[in-house]
């Protein structure tokens, strides 16, 4: 399988679009064409490994989330998973309140709470409305999940520090910018603004001078 393979149906498009828009993206995306959004595992791990990633490194995110993988399995029951207590969680790294959540997650799909098959159905905000009336998911944590699980090809994280970072380095020579200046450059992104929120991170991860 090729890297191809593994990429939303929309992707090559809306690169293509963005490079005739942006002239930011049309010198970017080119340097990480053969890097891939990497599909997601199921609705609840993506939910939880978002949660276990908030306001840590990706270093110790990706530390705590390969001990839970290797304690839990790749894809757990959520029913599993419930019957944990943040004391079990906490010895695998996670923190007690964010061992909570993760617990109230997997209830809540145990408990079909949360229903992913009525989720292709739904726009984003409707999605995004629903996750956040579960402890510790906000507005970034829903967006990762439209991105990363779901695959939803308009999706603009505005509080996502990585991207604000990126549009302040490629579009305002290294000045901090508002949510109000990030929204007004991605103005021209829609309706892939994903494909070059996914294209700015990258643009971060490459070695200096590449």
């Amino acid at each position: 399988m090729t890297s191809s393979d593994l990429r939303p149906g929309y992707w090559d498009e809306a690169s293509a679009q963005l490079m005739r828009r942006d002239r930011i993206l049309r010198r970017l995306i080119p340097r990480h064409a053969q890097d891939i959004l990497e599909p997601a595992s199921t609705p609840f791990m993506s939910l939880a490994r978002a949660i276990v990633s908030q306001q840590v490194s990706t270093a110790s995110a990706n530390a705590i989330w390969a001990r839970f993988v290797g304690a839990c399995g790749r894809r757990p029951a959520p029913a599993k998973i419930a019957e944990m207590t943040p004391e079990q969680l906490r010895e695998l790294g996670v923190s007690r309140r964010k061992g909570e959540y993760i617990v109230g997650l997997a209830s809540a799909f145990a408990e079909k709470r949360l229903r992913p098959s009525a989720w292709q159905e739904m726009d984003d905000e409707a999605i995004i409305a629903e996750l956040c009336q579960l402890r510790g998911i906000g507005r970034w944590t829903a967006e990762m999940f439209l991105i990363f699980s779901l695959g939803r090809p308009d999706v603009l994280p505005l509080d996502d520090a990585g991207l604000l970072k990126a549009i302040s380095l490629h579009y305002f020579s290294g000045e901090p910018v508002s949510r109000f200046e990030a929204r007004e450059v991605a103005q021209a992104w829609a309706p892939w603004r994903t494909v070059a929120t996914w294209y700015l991170w990258r643009s971060l991860a490459a070695p200096s001078g590449k």
